[in-house]
């Protein structure tokens, strides 16, 4: 079982369940987007000054946007679609590598139980921790001079939440001999959780939703978590399948080498 072999089929798992990721993304997560983007020109509309404002420079200056506008309907079909597909594939990849490197290193866990771990594990540290922190938020939500510090806060959070997963695995391949499963689950587990919630408490609190509907927010957040999930869930599910059919074949085909060198 080689590392091209796990990632070739992580980047077939990947595309795969970017398939289903964009379905649930343009039936769920779409038009929470579009009631967002709704809002905000409701809210534009409502104090907007159409007329040209003169400057101290004795110039004028019209609100018209000089830069080229992409039309809606390409976001939320072309453009969607090819970032979930791009992020989805390109991401299944690294958790075929993943895989591969984690095979035989795990304890006694087959192959297709250790991919299910680094996919479970991808998924908690990647995605799930840092959108605790900052979940994602609609269009007309948050300041745009902030954008740059916000950005860098999920990445630090993202960042120490994947090392902390790999020191914990880590830990657990030494602990597990001396421990046990159970208390090596415990320790690992929770040394993981203490490291995520300090990390938590002591990064910024962003709050810059203002006026901003709670129930469209929450739609919006529901719908953007349940489009991730469905993108590691379909990763996860059709890797371990091609990780453990391949792991099945290359069983039956040294069993059959073992026989025909026996003869």
């Amino acid at each position: 079982m080689t590392p091209r072999q796990l990632l070739v089929r992580g980047l077939l798992a990947g595309f795969i369940a970017s398939l289903f990721s964009f379905g649930i993304a343009c039936t769920v997560g779409e038009p929470q987007v579009d009631a967002a983007i709704a809002i905000e020109e409701a809210g534009s509309a409502a104090t907007a000054d159409t007329a040209p404002h003169e400057h101290a420079d004795g110039h004028t200056h019209s609100h018209a946007d000089d830069g080229t506008e992409v039309p809606r309907d390409v976001q939320s079909t072309f453009g969607l679609a090819t970032g979930i597909l791009t992020v989805g594939t390109a991401l299944g990849g690294v958790v075929g590598l993943a895989s591969a490197f984690a095979v035989g290193r795990l304890g006694r866990l087959r192959p297709s139980q250790s991919t299910a771990l680094v996919a479970l594990v991808g998924y908690v540290s990647f995605s799930l921790v840092p959108f605790l922190k900052y979940p994602s938020t609609p269009p007309a939500v948050g300041n745009a001079d902030t954008i740059g510090d916000r950005t860098l806060h999920y990445f630090v959070v993202q960042g120490i939440a994947v090392l902390a997963a790999v020191a914990a695995v880590a830990a657990a391949r030494l602990l597990l001999p001396r421990l046990g499963t159970y208390r090596t689950v415990l320790a690992t587990v929770g040394g993981f959780l203490a490291v995520v919630v300090v990390t938590a408490l002591a990064m910024p609190t962003v709050n810059e939703l203002g006026s901003f509907p709670a129930d469209t927010l929450w739609q919006f957040r529901l719908a953007s978590l349940l489009t991730n999930a469905t993108l590691w869930a379909g990763l996860g599910i059709i890797l371990v399948g091609l990780v453990g059919r391949l792991h099945e074949q290359e069983t039956v085909r040294v069993v059959r080498r073992d026989l025909a060198a026996s003869l």
